[in-house]
């Protein structure tokens, strides 16, 4: 996966740019701080922070690296460790509240969970893709089953990062929910289910429901589309509601592909949005 690099006034407005551009959320992402911001007289900013990232890898490390992971940390460690970004590998960090529906579905998925037992050392390896999707799946089966719902479940893989599993069936729109905050939960639940039975920390899962996240892609497109025409008409920009990394990112590639548009993106997450700014005339 290639890396991107991106700047901004502080370390966390040049990561959001890198996560606009990569189209993930931070969990999904790794970066490298390349350059601290510097301040100069009267509290100027004298140079930007400067940052690149990439999606997380997924593949494993050479072996001669992980003996000398183990030679360094000296034996083997207990679950409860924290990977480079300071997360938990347990996959607890930015997770969010499950209540309603989202609680219906974890508790369906705790009589699935493995008892497995693992040492630090395994729980340092790299899970294949086919193995993560392979729990997401048993994970939503279990789910759909607790709702009553008749659906079926299959593993599609995106690239060499990414694996996406598809629910498909009829009457799945409780599992969507308002804007897909439901099918939002489900995917964090079924990627903390993952985290725990495996130990994996790499790689990119994701869950739709129905079609819905292309569905959105689709429209979002649409959308962007109609405000780039009303922003080179009057000349005025248009800042869009509040949006994920991953929606975010389908409004940056519709604009670049529009002439007498761009776009640039502020605010701080979960309220970041993007602006769609008209190019000055020459």
């Amino acid at each position: 996966m290639e890396w991107v690099e991106t700047t901004g006034r502080t370390l966390e407005e040049a990561k959001d740019a890198a996560l606009d551009q990569l189209g993930v959320d931070e969990q999904d992402a790794e970066f490298e701080v390349l350059e601290e911001p510097k301040s100069g007289l009267f509290g100027r900013l004298r140079s930007e922070a400067r940052v690149r990232a990439r999606v997380r890898p997924t593949r494993p490390r050479p072996k001669d690296e992980r003996r000398d992971r183990r030679g360094r940390s000296g034996g083997a460690r207990r679950g409860g460790g924290r990977d480079q970004g300071g997360r938990d590998q347990g996959g607890s960090a930015d997770r969010p509240r499950a209540d309603g529906d989202g609680r219906r579905a974890e508790q369906a998925a705790r009589p699935r969970r493995e008892r497995t037992p693992r040492n630090g050392d395994e729980m340092t390896e790299d899970v294949p893709l086919e193995r993560q999707a392979e729990v997401a799946k048993g994970f939503l089966e279990g789910l759909l089953a607790e709702f009553g719902q008749q659906a079926a479940v299959a593993v599609h893989p995106i690239d060499e990062d990414t694996v996406e599993v598809r629910v498909t069936g009829d009457d799945l729109g409780l599992l969507i929910g308002p804007k897909g905050q439901t099918l939002q939960a489900i995917q964090e639940l079924a990627r903390t289910v993952v985290q725990r039975q495996t130990g994996a920390h790499n790689g990119r899962l994701i869950v739709d429901v129905a079609g819905y996240r292309q569905a959105r892609r689709e429209a979002l497109a649409r959308f962007t589309h109609e405000v780039a025409g009303k922003v080179v008409e009057s000349g005025q920009a248009v800042t869009l509601e509040p949006m994920t990394p991953a929606d975010r990112k389908v409004v940056h590639d519709t604009v670049n592909e529009i002439d007498g548009v761009s776009t640039t993106s502020e605010g701080e997450e979960p309220r970041r949005r993007v602006v769609i700014l008209p190019e000055p005339t020459i």
